[in-house]
């Protein structure tokens, strides 16, 4: 913690905008090797790993509203990397053979991506605060 914190560092919103911003920054940097987004590469990954999947399901998986999804898809179909199909009101999502060639970097770029935040946190605190962060994130999803 920095020597003279923030006078707002008991607000939530403050603290967890915080949080955003420095382990954004880190996986960007993790996830640069793969020319991708973060937000991008789970998504592909996502996708490779359930190919013919709802924009729905891809919706709640990744904790967005459809229409960022649809956005996000729009661009991977865009890159060549996903590809969306029709199917009676459903559209299905599929991993073109481009995506599924990324999948192992992704994967290593989400490995160092913890392997980075754990040497900072410590594993105990790296685990309770991912739970902590998810749970609340959960909680306070408008329903």
């Amino acid at each position: 913690m920095a020597k003279n914190p923030s006078p707002y560092c008991q607000c939530l919103h403050f603290s967890a905008n915080a949080l955003a911003r420095n382990i954004t920054r880190l996986a960007e940097d993790e996830f640069a090797v793969t020319g991708l987004a973060p937000s991008y590469a789970f998504l592909v990954m996502t996708v490779n790993n359930k190919p013919g999947i709802t924009a729905g399901e891809l919706a709640q998986i990744m904790m967005l509203k459809p229409s960022t999804v649809t956005r996000l898809v729009e661009k991977m179909e865009e890159k060549g990397l996903l590809k969306r199909m029709k199917e009676n009101r459903s559209t299905l999502v599929f991993p073109t053979a481009q995506s599924v060639v990324l999948q192992d970097g992704i994967k290593a770029a989400w490995m160092a991506l913890y392997e980075r935040y754990v040497k900072l946190l410590g594993q105990n605190e790296a685990a309770a605060l991912t739970t902590e962060v998810f749970n609340a994130a959960t909680k306070l999803e408008e329903k």
